[in-house]
């Protein structure tokens, strides 16, 4: 192939807060592919916070994007040219292929989709690697029984609706935590929460915390975590003996500054309540539980499908605003699952 794709890639590490000028948009050659490979014309990509930490030359679960790489994120489109008897001309298929307009693939690393199915945009979001988050997460460790009480922080991205939509479909009181008042309209109206606050409408964890013990009047025995900070302080005294927390992520600690360096140690409080109240706190990553993926699907697929589980999105045109929109949600300007329509 000769013709030519666009990327961006990450220009310089940033310090605190993303910038702009850590992006460069740049034009190289669509890739040939070598023996099992497969090149994709994308047609949506993903933005999502985990995205953040791997800006960083930091020792994580993952290697964090070279300087000079494509940023690193999930994509789905449509097959252009293939060397691999799994995948045809015309095939759509999802993969790792970064932020960028093409991407090259082995087949081994790819994933086809159906059309039939849904949008090929869903295997980003509802039912790609957010939503799987959402149900293994609930499931497997917070362990939810009819009549509990779970709070969930981000309550209206793709995984906090999922989570929320799930317990309310298991019995629970389900009270969400979002950043303004239209996030939290949306949180009870859209997609069925007894309740959501709008964190952004209390000045520290102790105002939160008398609104939550208002919406929460049985306390709190799963708290989903994807934001901890403020949220987390305001949340932790709140939960029941035998509650459980699983770690998702922590949004507000993924641009460290120095507020945060030079702030309380709350640390031997957190590990007290952790001990008296026998709490269960399971940080977990996603891609360890693989194995269960079509297990997920054929749950939560026929939900989708049907209207029992709703679907938000938030796409926004065009590769070159890609860093933009990132910058944007890790300040919580998207509402709902937020991906880039590239083609």
């Amino acid at each position: 192939m000769t013709e030519t794709m666009q990327r961006i890639v990450l220009a310089s590490r940033p310090v605190g807060s993303p910038k702009p000028e850590n992006f460069r948009l740049e034009s190289t050659d669509i890739p040939t592919p070598a023996d099992g490979e497969v090149v994709v014309k994308l047609h949506y990509m993903s933005l999502d916070p985990y995205m953040r930490g791997r800006m960083d030359d930091a020792k994580s679960y993952a290697a964090p994007v070279p300087v000079g790489g494509t940023m690193e994120g999930g994509s789905v489109g449509e097959v252009i040219a293939s060397n691999s008897d799994k995948f045809a001309v015309g095939d759509f298929a999802f993969g790792m292929f970064g932020w960028a307009t093409h991407g090259c693939l082995p087949a081994s690393e790819m994933q086809k989709l159906n059309p039939a199915h849904g949008p090929i945009k869903s295997a980003l979001g509802v039912l790609g690697m957010p939503g799987f988050t959402g149900w293994l997460g609930l499931n497997k460790y917070g362990r939810p029984q009819s009549g509990e009480t779970l709070v969930v922080a981000a309550a209206t991205g793709p995984v906090g609706q999922m989570v929320g939509q799930l317990a309310k479909l298991k019995g629970l009181r389900v009270v969400g935590i979002a950043g303004g008042a239209e996030k939290c309209a949306l949180a009870v109206e859209k997609f069925g929460f007894d309740a959501c606050l709008d964190h952004r409408a209390y000045s520290d964890a102790k105002s939160l915390r008398g609104a939550l013990k208002d919406a929460c009047p049985d306390g709190i025995d799963i708290y989903y975590e994807n934001v901890a900070g403020k949220v987390l302080d305001a949340v932790l005294p709140m939960m029941n003996v035998a509650g459980r927390i699983p770690i998702c992520g922590m949004i507000a600690w993924y641009n460290p500054d120095a507020s945060m360096l030079d702030g309380p140690d709350n640390l031997p409080k957190m590990w007290r309540s952790i001990l008296v109240k026998r709490l269960s706190v399971n940080g977990f990553i996603i891609f360890d539980h693989n194995d269960r993926y079509v297990e997920f699907l054929k749950e939560v697929g026929p939900m989708v499908a049907t209207g029992k589980i709703a679907v938000v999105e938030d796409i926004v045109e065009g590769l070159e605003n890609a860093p933009k929109a990132f910058m944007g949600l890790l300040e919580g300007k998207n509402m709902g699952k937020l991906m880039v329509k590239i083609s």
